[in-house]
């Protein structure tokens, strides 16, 4: 132990290095790290291989820097065989009358005959991602490029989609849906009724947020329909941000954002001929307030639709078929659960998120994805829902579909059953014989993921570890022979040489009762064994995300490396309950224990690394995290204030009743039933524990974890005594990146308070 005397020295000389080091940051030195170079420069940019679209077995296009401008894009077609090239689409053919300039293309969709391409450009963000723009049209056989939406303003546009035969476009403008005939340029209004509170083809803020739901329309499979969604939003409460900066009076932004065990938007179904008319609704029952539409789509034809409802406590989904002409409604199939449904894995898994049902057999079964035998399976059910046939071999949590080989009785999968932190392709028979077989090499460890084909002949495959940075290659299937590298990020590697050392370990920790916790570590370049040091945990800990991944973090790594090159060491471990492959008892026993088994796994899983490796200095162990994360930071310092002397929590969530009705009433129940749950799950019950060092950071224009509750954090401590230091960011989101230096900023910060706080370097074993 140090003296007090010693001690403050030893602050003092590193607070003059992080001083030296941040003022050096300002310059890009190349053989070393820095927290600009780290986080405000391309020199730790991977880049892959953009906006792939699959033509048919064969081929594909990407879009490609194109000689007419900076900003100017080709769309490049590939023959998957020979790698040969051609611009199918040149830039030059996208300049608009009385432009200079072609489109600078955020997103492209081919018709379903791939002679018309759909552009997105001149996109706005909505909240988490830029929905709304203009849409244009080019012809590639006339060659005509047409502006859709008539008069419309620019960008108010949302979620065009051709028709299936191409002739008409759907698009969302307003809360309005319509459509527009590519040949006469007719626009026609769907529905009239569009609001702020009457949602029509979109969605709100919780059903975007915590369902995944953005475009809220479907084509009927013959074009004739379309089936969409409306909300109503009457009765949702504005959450009022309030924006202190940007004008000599401050005004507020409201958002319509339904915290936990409040009113939610009333959904519905209702399904329209696309020349316009009166809208069919589909007779679902139930409370529409206090049940969700969470998945729709045709039912592999164009007389049924197949929708998804989902009840309040998100522990019963009905899958149902709803006559499109008449609304009746049956019940085909339904999951329940004692904690909830993963309504997910029945969307998510594939490549095209408004699919949640996949039609095999002529439309006779479909696909469907189920943890109800313990583990994440893919079945195949008859229409009718009467017999459910396993696809996927048992015991074994499947993460995605990567693509359906129907002629040849194929189904392409992405799974780890030997390790969760770690992703390989196999297939299996579509009959149900199991004898899966893994296709991703056994000499390539790692994180691989597959852009396949429509029938899987040929995938654009990733590979990435923790310590090296994608590599992209066309590989043939089932063989998986690399035909040629598409990208090998070759200059990233060369400047990860020169800028760092070491690599990162993987382990396991037993944490008691037959759990253990996968983790990871990075040691400090000069690490010597013998010596004691400092550890710094990134966590995050809830169901929506895991930390543990052999697979390329980006800048956060480089910067995991520039802390552990300062003379610490930085781990993760995750705890029960977040969504490794692990089985559904490991995910689902979090179940109104956020915040309770997730914080004593992370103790216990620090007592039990103290205990394996003698090098972990006891008396400096630190924690950091965002969002959730930062919400286990809190906890962690509060539940166990003996084990950790140190925290940095950004946007947190203190009081779980702060949060949105889906996400938080889908792992703590609903508030006025469980309020135990929420009390004993809230970080903010347990503050008055305190004894460590803690900096809160938070943005204040916070939509999706209101800086509210770090307000109520702040109340709570102070009327404890409780010293802390708080960095509120005007104006920020979630993601705290908006206005010139925001993420230098922020990440300086939290460099100079570990510093500070937690003293790096190896010290003598006592």
């Amino acid at each position: 132990m140090l003296s007090i005397q010693s001690a403050r020295i030893h602050r003092v000389r590193y607070l003059a290095v992080v001083a030296l080091s941040l003022t050096a940051a300002t310059v890009r030195a190349q053989d070393s790290l820095s927290i600009s170079r780290i986080w405000d420069s391309d020199d730790f940019q991977a880049r892959g291989i953009t906006q792939i679209r699959w033509l048919d077995d064969a081929s594909y296009t990407t879009l490609e820097p194109s000689s007419a401008g900076q900003r100017a894009r080709d769309i490049v077609k590939h023959d998957a065989a020979t790698g040969r090239t051609e611009i199918l689409v040149a830039a030059s053919m996208l300049v608009p009358t009385g432009s200079s300039a072609p489109l600078a293309i955020a997103n492209y969709i081919w018709s379903d005959d791939k002679s018309q391409l759909l552009i997105f450009t001149n996109t706005m963000r909505v909240w988490r991602v830029n929905s709304r723009g203009d849409y244009w049209v080019f012809n590639l056989q006339s060659k005509r490029l047409h502006k859709l939406g008539g008069d419309a303003p620019p960008s108010t546009l949302m979620f065009a989609k051709f028709s299936p035969d191409g002739k008409r476009v759907a698009y969302v403008r307003q809360n309005n849906i319509y459509v527009e005939d590519l040949a006469s340029h007719r626009i026609a209004r769907l529905t009239e009724d569009g609001s702020r509170p009457t949602i029509n083809g979109t969605f709100d803020w919780v059903y975007e947020e915590e369902l995944g739901m953005r475009d809220g329309f479907r084509w009927s499979p013959d074009g004739t329909r379309i089936a969409y969604w409306q909300l109503d939003a009457t009765g949702i409460r504005d959450f009022l941000l309030i924006n202190d900066t940007d004008s000599l009076y401050s005004f507020v932004i409201p958002v319509q954002y339904p915290k936990a065990g409040t009113t939610n938007s009333a959904a519905r179904v209702g399904v329209v001929m696309a020349d316009g008319g009166a809208t069919v609704w589909m007779q679902v029952d139930g409370d529409p307030r206090n049940n969700y539409i969470a998945r729709m789509q045709w039912a592999g034809n164009s007389n049924e639709v197949a929708i998804q409802q989902l009840n309040r406590k998100q522990n019963r989904l009905r899958l149902l078929f709803a006559d499109a002409t008449s609304g009746s409604v049956k019940t085909v199939l339904v999951e329940s659960d004692s904690a909830w449904v993963e309504l997910w894995d029945n969307s998510n898994l594939f490549s095209d998120r408004q699919d949640h049902l996949r039609w095999i057999s002529n439309g006779a079964r479909f696909f469907w994805v189920s943890d109800r035998d313990g583990w994440r399976r893919l079945y195949a059910v008859t229409r009718d829902g009467s017999r459910l046939t396993p696809i996927t071999p048992p015991g074994v949590d499947i993460t995605q579909i990567a693509a359906t080989d129907e002629q040849g009785g194929w189904v392409y999968y992405i799974a780890a059953p030997d390790d969760p932190t770690r992703r390989y392709l196999y297939r299996v028979k579509l009959d149900g014989s199991f004898g899966a077989t893994r296709l991703t090499p056994a000499d390539q460890r790692g994180t691989h993921s597959y852009n396949m084909s429509p029938q899987g002949k040929w995938g654009v495959h990733t590979l990435s570890t923790f310590d090296t940075p994608p590599v992209v290659d066309l590989v043939e299937l089932p063989a998986h022979r690399s035909a040629r590298t598409l990208q090998d990020n070759g200059e990233l590697r060369k400047t990860l040489a020169t800028a760092r050392q070491g690599r990162a370990e993987f382990f396991r920790v037993d944490v008691g009762g037959g759990v253990q916790l996968d983790g990871w570590m990075m040691k400090p370049k000069d690490f010597d064994p013998v010596r004691k040091y400092p550890v710094l945990f990134e966590v995050y800990g809830e169901p929506a995300g895991t930390t543990v991944n052999d697979a390329w973090g980006g800048a956060q790594t480089i910067w995991h490396q520039y802390l552990a090159d300062k003379g610490y060491v930085v781990m993760s471990i995750d705890n029960r309950g977040t969504p490794a492959p692990r089985g559904r008892a490991w995910r689902k026993s979090i179940y109104q224990k956020v915040g309770v088994l997730s914080s004593q796994d992370q103790a216990n899983g620090l007592r039990a690394i103290i205990a394996k490796y003698s090098f972990v200095d006891p008396t400096r162990i630190g924690i950091w995290g965002w969002s959730g994360g930062g919400s286990m930071t809190l906890n962690m310092l509060f539940r166990y204030p003996d084990l950790y002397k140190m925290g940095m929590a950004v946007a947190p969530v203190p009081d779980l009743r702060l949060y949105d009705t889906i996400y938080q009433e889908r792992y703590t129940g609903l508030p006025d039933e469980d309020r135990q749950a929420y009390e004993q799950g809230s970080p903010l019950t347990f503050a008055g524990q305190l004894k460590g060092n803690l900096l809160v950071v938070h943005g204040s224009g916070d939509d999706n974890v209101h800086y509210q509750g770090t307000e109520r954090l702040v109340n709570e401590l102070v009327k404890n005594n409780k010293q802390f230091q708080l960095m509120v960011y005007p104006n920020r989101t979630h993601g705290i990146f908006e206005g010139e230096g925001t993420t230098v900023h922020l990440f300086s910060l939290l460099t100079r308070y570990l510093l500070e706080r937690l003293p790096p370097g190896g010290r003598p074993a006592m």
